[in-house]
């Protein structure tokens, strides 16, 4: 992938309600700033998303307001995998899982848990 830049008006980010919902109540729980949306090399088809609960902000780090009380932060490497993702919140039975609707995504194995750009 070559280098792009980004200017923060060209970044979209968003999370459906329910996801919002589900974020919001896990920033609170844990007295966390935001949730950190990053990929890392793994899995068969090439990235896995990278997610974690973000305790300090640094100044390189670009931070979207996604709903109310909710920041999602990328550090900007990752902005060509994940701009233009939408994060939903499922719940099928007992189960729950954050859902990555993922426009760059050209392939992701079986499992659903990589991808590749």
């Amino acid at each position: 992938m070559t280098v792009e830049s980004f200017s923060p008006s060209e970044i979209n980010i968003s999370m459906t309600d329910s996801a919002a919902d589900h974020a919001r109540k896990q920033l609170q729980a844990t007295n966390s700033l935001g949730i950190g949306l990053g990929v890392k090399n793994a899995g068969c088809s090439g990235f896995k998303y990278d997610i974690n609960l973000v305790k300090e902000i640094s100044a390189e780090d670009i931070v979207i307001d996604v709903a109310e009380g909710v920041k999602i932060v990328v550090q900007s490497e990752n902005i060509p995998y994940v701009n233009g993702t939408e994060i939903d919140f499922a719940v099928e039975g007992v189960n729950t899982t954050l859902v990555f609707n993922n426009p760059n995504a050209k392939d992701a194995c079986g499992c659903g848990e990589s991808f590749n750009v």
